[in-house]
């Protein structure tokens, strides 16, 4: 069974007028890994379109940093401190948005960790099961425990950040390509359980971007030639409103196209 992402249609003009549009007022976002790189841009973004934010992420200092950008520009936001690999914590927040909201209208999947760059024999267990862990268990007790708020909400829309080497399977980065792969299979099986309901479920790759992780992982590259975690941001806000209609696609921002997967 051939899988491989093939390119669904050019999404170029429809960015172009929908990147100025979108209104999210009201909406209530949920983002991992807020508190830096795509996750701090896209909650920004986000902000902006007039979302409330769930800013998640482990750094305190981080989250406030985050919360002055947003208040600044008059948005608002709700920081919560939790490690992704705390699952009863994933839950005990499920329970706390749905006693305080009722539903959620976003949630993007950002949270990840890069990992150990070596060959697979020289990996040992402790390291993979943290990337396992963070980049594809977390995931997933993200989907068990919002799927009802999302289910509540007139359009949830769900987006979970991927990467080319789950594609790509580049040597000497094998759990974190692992990890992406598996994600991204799990969220297409979500896709395809909810399609018949109001969520979309989506997967944006970003390419490489100017943030932290890059920087630890390709030391000798120059960040100034790497667009920034703004701009990619600018394209997930559009797969999170009401208006988006496609699901179990993955949006590719190095090439700014929508792509299908195919089973032939």
């Amino acid at each position: 069974m051939d899988t491989r992402v093939k390119p669904a249609y050019d999404t170029a003009c429809f960015e172009l007028e929908f990147l100025m549009s979108v209104s999210l007022t009201s909406r209530i976002a949920v983002v991992t890994g807020a508190s830096r790189g795509i996750g701090y841009a896209t909650a920004c973004a986000l902000a902006k379109a007039g979302a409330h934010i769930v800013a998640i992420a482990r750094t305190q200092g981080g989250l406030e940093e985050l919360d002055d950008e947003i208040r600044k520009d008059g948005g608002s936001a709700t920081l919560v401190p939790l490690n992704m690999t705390d699952s009863d914590g994933i839950a005990r927040l499920g329970a706390a948005l749905h006693e305080r909201h009722g539903k959620i209208d976003i949630l993007v999947g950002n949270a990840g960790v890069a990992g150990p760059s070596s060959p697979l024999g020289h990996i040992d267990l402790k390291p993979w099961n943290d990337v396992i862990a963070v980049n594809l268990t977390a995931n997933f007790q993200l989907i068990r425990c919002m799927e009802p708020l999302l289910r509540a909400s007139d359009a949830g829309r769900a987006v979970f950040v991927t990467a080319g080497s789950a594609q790509r399977a580049p040597g000497y980065r094998g759990p974190y390509a692992a990890s992406k792969a598996a994600l991204e299979t799990l969220v297409r099986v979500w896709a395809a359980e909810t399609a018949s309901t109001p969520i979309r479920v989506n997967l944006f790759s970003p390419g490489p971007i100017r943030t932290r992780m890059r920087a630890i992982v390709f030391p000798g590259e120059d960040p100034m030639t790497l667009e920034t975690p703004d701009q990619a941001a600018k394209f997930i806000v559009p797969m999170c409103a009401p208006e988006w209609s496609e699901t179990g696609k993955l949006f590719d921002y190095k090439t700014r196209r929508l792509m299908g997967f195919s089973a032939e």
